[in-house]
C-alpha cells in the first residue's frame, strides 16, 4: 500500500490529468453612487420633527399632546448632550471625518443648528398658538403671575416662603465672585440689581433647584402643590399651572433685601454630558465609571438658551461667560424648558388622554396564571411563547417567569442581562430571592448604559451583597443583548429554560415600548445561551452558535450573507423580499447590500422608528425599496429582520427566516456591543412577525414614508379625508378579543 499523497501533490496530479479551461472574467458589481447616504445627525432631527407632527395633530387627545411636547424636549436635550457634544469634541480635537453623507463635520454642525432653531420656535409656537389655548378651553391653564387673582397670588407668596426660599441660593458676580459653573440643563434667573444709595449694578444668578417642580399647580380651590411622582393627581376641575421661575422673580426682594432689582431673564445651558471610561482594566471599571459620572457635571456647553426680551448687555454677558459661539444660542419665547409639562400630561383627566389600556396575559399563559412554577415550564416546553409587549402583559410573563425560576426548588441556575431596570425592579428583587435560597444566579449589568450608570451601579452592589454574581461584560464592549436562562432539574435530565428580547428587562418601559421576547426550551437556544454567557462572563472567544446571530462576530456578516442569498434568488427568477423592523438603519454595510438586493429585484421593506441613512425610491439604486416610519401611543422598540428564503442547510427550518433581537444596524450596535437574534422557528410565529411588517407597510396604515431626498411625508388620512388605520390602537383591540386574554 503507497501512502497517501501530499495535499499539494494531489493538487498538482489532479492539475495535469484535467483539460485547461478558459478562466472566466471576475464580474465586479457597478460602483454605488457617491451621494447614496442621507446625514445621521439630520435624520434624527427628522424623527424628532415626526414627534413634533404628533403633538401638532389635533386628533390626538389634547393631553397626549401635551406629552408629545414633553417628549420633544427631552430628546432635544439628549441630542445636544451626546451627538453635538459630540461632534464638536471631534472637530475642535481635530478627529472629526466627513460624514457617510459627504458633508464636512462643519457643514454637519450648520446644517443642525439651522434646522434646531427652526425646531425649537416651531415647538413653542405648537404650545402657544395650538396647544395652550386648547387647553384653557378645557379649564387647564399655564398662567404667568399677573394673570393669577388676588387670593391665588396670597397663598402661592406663603408657598414662596414656606418651600422655596429656604432652598434658593443667589450667587454675586464681582471681582471677588467670578462667574459662577452653570450646570446642565438647569434653569437659572439672571439677575440685575443696583445699590439705591450709590446706583451701582451688580449681575447675580439665582439657579431654580431642580427638585421644585417646573410647574406649580394651583387647583380649583386656589391651593398651590407641588406634584411629583409621589404625590396624588391634582383634583378635577379648574386647574392653573405656574412656572416656577415667576413666582421666584415676584420674590428676589427677598433674596437681595435692601438692593433695587432692574432686570431679571431666565437662561439655560446644555452641556457636553458624555461619558467616556478607559477599559483597561476592568476590574476597576465600577470606579473609573463613578469618577466620570463627576466629571459629567462640568462638560462644555454646547446650547445656550435664553427668553426673548432679555436685555443686549444680560445676553451679551452670558455669551461671554459662557464662551458660546452665536449660533449656538437659541432665543426662544418664555418659559424656556418644556421637558416638565409631563406634569399637565399627566394629570387626572382621562378624557383626554388615550383610552385606558391594560396588557392581557398571554394566551399560552393565561391558562397557568396562577400556577406552580412546574406548570409554567411545562407550558414552555411545551411550545415557544412568542411575546409582544405591552400587549402581552410583563409582568405576567417574563417578571412572572424569572419569579418563579428564584422560588423554584428544581431551578439550579439563573443567568441575567441587565441593561436598564427600574428603581424598585421585581428582576432585581427576583434575582436576590434566587441567590439567598441558595441557586447560582449570574447578573451581567451593564453600567455603562447611558444616562442609567449611577442607577445600574446601586443595583450592581446590591447585588453582590446579596450573593449574585455579578459582571460587567467584555472590555471594550457594552453588553446591550437581552438575554436570561434558567437551569432546570427536571426527571429526564438538566433543561435550560431560555428567554431572548428585543427591549429591556424594565417593568415600567415594557408598558410603554413596544418589544418581542422569546420564551424557549429549545436546546440549541439553551446551548447559544450557555456559550454566550460564559463568553461574557469568563473565557471563551471561539464559541459557535446554532439560532443566535452574535455581535460584534456575526450579526453584520450574518444579515449580509442573508441579504446577497435574496438578490440570489431574485437574479435567479426566484421570488425574493427582505422585511426589517429597527429603531435605527445606519450602517453602511449593510445598506450597501440592501440597495445591491434591490437592484437585483428584491423587494425591500423597511420600517424604522428613528434613523434613516438608506435613500429609497432612487432609480437604479434603490426603486424596490420602500421606507415607512410608526410612531404613537407606544415607542416602537421592537427589532425584527426577515427573508423569504431559509438557509439551505439546516432541514430543520423551512419557509421564511426571521429573527428578532437586540440590535439596531448602526455601527455601535454591530461593532462595539455584544447583541444577540435569535433565529424564530414556530411556523406560525414567523407569520406573526412577517404580517406585523406587512401592516406597518400597509397603505391603509398611518405612517410616515421616507422619499430619496431625506424628506419624511405623513400618511395618516386617506383621499376622502379619513383617517388611516392606527397600528398600535388595532393590536390592542385585537389583544383584547382574543380567546383566553387575561388580564
Amino acid at each position: 500500500m503507497t501512502d497517501a499523497p501530499a495535499l499539494d501533490s494531489l493538487e498538482e496530479h489532479l492539475a495535469s490529468h484535467v483539460a485547461p479551461q478558459e478562466e472566466l472574467p471576475v464580474v465586479e458589481p457597478e460602483p454605488l453612487p457617491d451621494d447614496r447616504f442621507l446625514d445621521r445627525e439630520l435624520s434624527w432631527l427628522a424623527f424628532n420633527q415626526r414627534v413634533l407632527e404628533l403633538a401638532e395633530d389635533p386628533n390626538v387627545p389634547l393631553l397626549e399632546r401635551v406629552r408629545f411636547l414633553a417628549i420633544f424636549a427631552s430628546n432635544l436635550d439628549e441630542f445636544f448632550m451626546v451627538r453635538v457634544a459630540g461632534l464638536k469634541r471631534r472637530i475642535a480635537t481635530g478627529i472629526a471625518v466627513t460624514a457617510a453623507s459627504g458633508l464636512s463635520p462643519r457643514q454637519v454642525l450648520e446644517a443642525i443648528s439651522e434646522k434646531a432653531h427652526e425646531l425649537q420656535h416651531r415647538h413653542a409656537r405648537v404650545f402657544a398658538e395650538q396647544v395652550q389655548p386648547a387647553l384653557r378651553a378645557e379649564g387647564i391653564t399655564l398662567v404667568r403671575w399677573d394673570e393669577l387673582g388676588d387670593a391665588e397670588q396670597d397663598r402661592l407668596r406663603k408657598f414662596f416662603r414656606r418651600q422655596i426660599f429656604p432652598v434658593l441660593t443667589p450667587l454675586a458676580v464681582d471681582p471677588a465672585h467670578p462667574f459662577p459653573y452653570i450646570s446642565g440643563l438647569s434653569l437659572n434667573l439672571a439677575v440685575v440689581v443696583a445699590n439705591p444709595v450709590t446706583g451701582k449694578e451688580h449681575f447675580a444668578r439665582v439657579k431654580v433647584p431642580p427638585l421644585l417642580p417646573r410647574f406649580i399647580a394651583v387647583d380649583a380651590s386656589g391651593r398651590p402643590s407641588a406634584p411629583d411622582a409621589g404625590a396624588a393627581a391634582p383634583e378635577k376641575g379648574p386647574m392653573s399651572f405656574v412656572p416656577v421661575e415667576d413666582v421666584i422673580s415676584e420674590h428676589l426682594e427677598h433674596l437681595f433685601p435692601g438692593m433695587e432689582v432692574r432686570e431679571h431673564h431666565t437662561f439655560r445651558v446644555t452641556r457636553n454630558e458624555d461619558v467616556e471610561v478607559e477599559e483597561d482594566d476592568a476590574e476597576n471599571l465600577l470606579k473609573a465609571m463613578e469618577k466620570e459620572l463627576l466629571r459629567r457635571r462640568f462638560g462644555p456647553p454646547v446650547r445656550l438658551e435664553i427668553a426673548e426680551g432679555i436685555s443686549p448687555r444680560i445676553r451679551q454677558l452670558l455669551v461671554r461667560e459662557l464662551r458660546m459661539a452665536e449660533d449656538e444660542v437659541y432665543e426662544l419665547p418664555a418659559p424656556l424648558d418644556y421637558t416638565g409639562l409631563n406634569v399637565i400630561a399627566d394629570l387626572d383627566r382621562a378624557e383626554l388622554q388615550y383610552p385606558r389600556f391594560v396588557p392581557t396575559t398571554h394566551r399560552q399563559l393565561a391558562e397557568v396564571e396562577s400556577a406552580t412554577p412546574a406548570e409554567v415550564f411545562a407550558k414552555i416546553r411545551e411550545r415557544d411563547i412568542l411575546l409582544h409587549h405591552p400587549y402581552d402583559s410583563f409582568s405576567t410573563s417574563v417578571q412572572t417567569f424569572l419569579e418563579q425560576a428564584a422560588a423554584d426548588p428544581a431551578v439550579l441556575a439563573i443567568k441575567q442581562t441587565l441593561y436598564r431596570t427600574s428603581g424598585d425592579s421585581p428582576i432585581v428583587d427576583a434575582l436576590i430571592d434566587a441567590a439567598q435560597a441558595g441557586k447560582q444566579v449570574l447578573a451581567l449589568v451593564e453600567i455603562k448604559a447611558r444616562f442609567d450608570e449611577q442607577n445600574n451601579i446601586s443595583w450592581a452592589r446590591k447585588l453582590e451583597q446579596a450573593g449574585v454574581h455579578v459582571v460587567y461584560g467584555i472590555v471594550g464592549l457594552k453588553t446591550h443583548c437581552k438575554l436570561s436562562l434558567v437551569v432546570r432539574q427536571e426527571a429526564d435530565g438538566l433543561r435550560r429554560y431560555s428567554h431572548v428580547g428585543t427591549g429591556n428587562y424594565h417593568p415600567k418601559t415594557a408598558r410603554l415600548y413596544t418589544d418581542l421576547g422569546l420564551l424557549t426550551s429549545d436546546p440549541e437556544v439553551g446551548q447559544d445561551l450557555t456559550r454566550l454567557f460564559n463568553q461574557l462572563s469568563g473565557y471563551a472567544p471561539k464559541s459557535r452558535f446554532h439560532r443566535l446571530l452574535v455581535a460584534p462576530r456575526s450579526v453584520r456578516a450574518g444579515l449580509i450573507e442573508r441579504i446577497e442569498r435574496e438578490a440570489a434568488a431574485a437574479r435567479a427568477g426566484e421570488p425574493a423580499w427582505i422585511k426589517i423592523k429597527v429603531n435605527s438603519m445606519v450602517d453602511e454595510a449593510t445598506i450597501d447590500a440592501l440597495y445591491r438586493a434591490s437592484q437585483a429585484g428584491v423587494q425591500v421593506d423597511l420600517v424604522v422608528r428613528g434613523i434613516c441613512a438608506l435613500r429609497p425610491g432612487v432609480p437604479g439604486l434603490s426603486e424596490n425599496v420602500r421606507v415607512r416610519s410608526i410612531l404613537g401611543r407606544f415607542l416602537e422598540h421592537s427589532r425584527i429582520f426577515a427573508f423569504a428564503h431559509a438557509t439551505g442547510d439546516d432541514d430543520a427550518f423551512e419557509g421564511p427566516e426571521v429573527y428578532i433581537g437586540s440590535a439596531d444596524l448602526m455601527h455601535r450596535n454591530l461593532d462595539r456591543r455584544v447583541e444577540a437574534l435569535v433565529r424564530v422557528s414556530d411556523a406560525d410565529q414567523v407569520g406573526e412577525l412577517v404580517d406585523l411588517i406587512d401592516e406597518s407597510m400597509d397603505d391603509a396604515t398611518s405612517s410616515w414614508h421616507l422619499d430619496g431626498a431625506g424628506d419624511w411625508h405623513r400618511r395618516h388620512v386617506d383621499d376622502e379625508g379619513n383617517p388611516l388605520v392606527d397600528l398600535q390602537a388595532a393590536l390592542i383591540q385585537r389583544q383584547r378579543r382574543r380567546p383566553g386574554a387575561s388580564r
